[in-house]
């Protein structure tokens, strides 16, 4: 695996130059200008091309490119023009909400849609085969955010079970931290949880037909111990694939739910950023953010040979 592993990891570098410079060049092709934003509409000319230069954006655009090449080989992504700080410690203040989020979400997805996928598929044309895909239709078709209002609505307006909107963090107060991620976790998770659910009704049904299970059936083993034992661990490399691909979707829609809950994460980081234009902190968001779609690819490329150890890389 250490050849293969080496080989990923250098087809990866041309993948993100690519997306840094498209990162770069998108970012300032939006219009409007970050000095007239920070220096407000009394500025003068003269004050603002001054702070042109001293942010550099008056140099052209290709000089500006190689000099984010040359900051990002230095692990620096720059200084943000409004919050006065390093954009890497930016991310890093904003990380844990939109972490804790993102996991809290996952564990939401794989609990509802793994175990709903494999029961839909044990009892085929059932009556709980037609409610589960039922549900999942519904989480394919419901926007995440009009689920959040009316999760907002019913368990923290009507019965006031949970805190409607805001953040404390799990690690400084546990039980005060879930309490406050539970409505977005879920509103989050559910949407995703449905896309999983269909996959694992998929492909256990797919492996449910094949001849080993007709003769582990044959032997007088349970359908317990066909379903679990036998046939589910040969499904789950598709659904680790979904998963994967899941984590990355979740990532990307707690944008959404961290505005409608007002947690304080990298998405309504990164809004903020867009609005002022404030150009390094935009692109570090995007860039960690494509950084990890990255590397959850190649992990779950790397489960694939746990899961079924037939799987061999060369």
């Amino acid at each position: 695996m250490g050849p293969y592993l080496v080989r990923r990891v250098l087809a990866l570098l041309p993948v993100m130059a690519v997306v840094v410079t498209i990162v770069f060049l998108l970012i300032h092709l939006i219009p409007g200008d970050p000095v007239s934003v920070m220096l407000g509409p009394d500025a003068t000319p003269t004050q603002i091309e001054k702070t042109r230069q001293a942010l550099g954006l008056d140099r052209p655009l290709y000089d500006q490119l190689l000099g984010f090449y040359a900051r990002i080989l230095r692990g620096d992504l720059g200084q943000s023009y409004f919050l006065d700080r390093p954009v890497t410690r930016a991310l890093w203040e904003r990380a844990e909400p939109t972490l804790v989020l993102t996991g809290l979400a996952l564990l939401v997805a794989v609990i509802i849609g793994v175990p709903s996928g494999t029961i839909a598929a044990a009892y085929r044309g059932s009556l709980w085969d037609r409610g589960l895909m039922f549900v999942s239709l519904l989480g394919v078709c419901i926007p995440g955010f009009w689920l959040s209002l009316n999760l907002i609505y019913l368990f923290a307006v009507r019965l006031g079970w949970l805190p409607a909107a805001g953040y404390v963090s799990i690690f400084s107060d546990p039980a005060a931290g879930l309490r406050y991620m539970v409505l977005p976790a879920l509103s989050l998770g559910f949407n995703q949880s449905a896309l999983i659910a269909r996959i694992a009704r998929s492909c256990m049904l797919e492996v449910l037909q094949q001849d080993y299970i007709r003769t582990a059936r044959a032997k007088g083993l349970s359908n317990r111990v066909v379903i679990y034992v036998h046939a589910f661990r040969n499904a789950l490399v598709p659904v680790v694939t979904v998963i994967g691909i899941t984590t990355a979707v979740l990532i990307g829609g707690a944008v959404v739910t961290e505005i409608v809950f007002n947690i304080p994460g990298l998405g309504r980081l990164i809004i903020s950023a867009i609005l002022r234009r404030d150009y390094p902190v935009v692109q570090g968001v995007v860039l960690v953010t494509a950084a990890t779609y990255v590397l959850i690819n190649l992990t779950v490329d790397l489960l694939y040979a746990v899961i079924d150890p037939r799987i061999r890389y060369e």
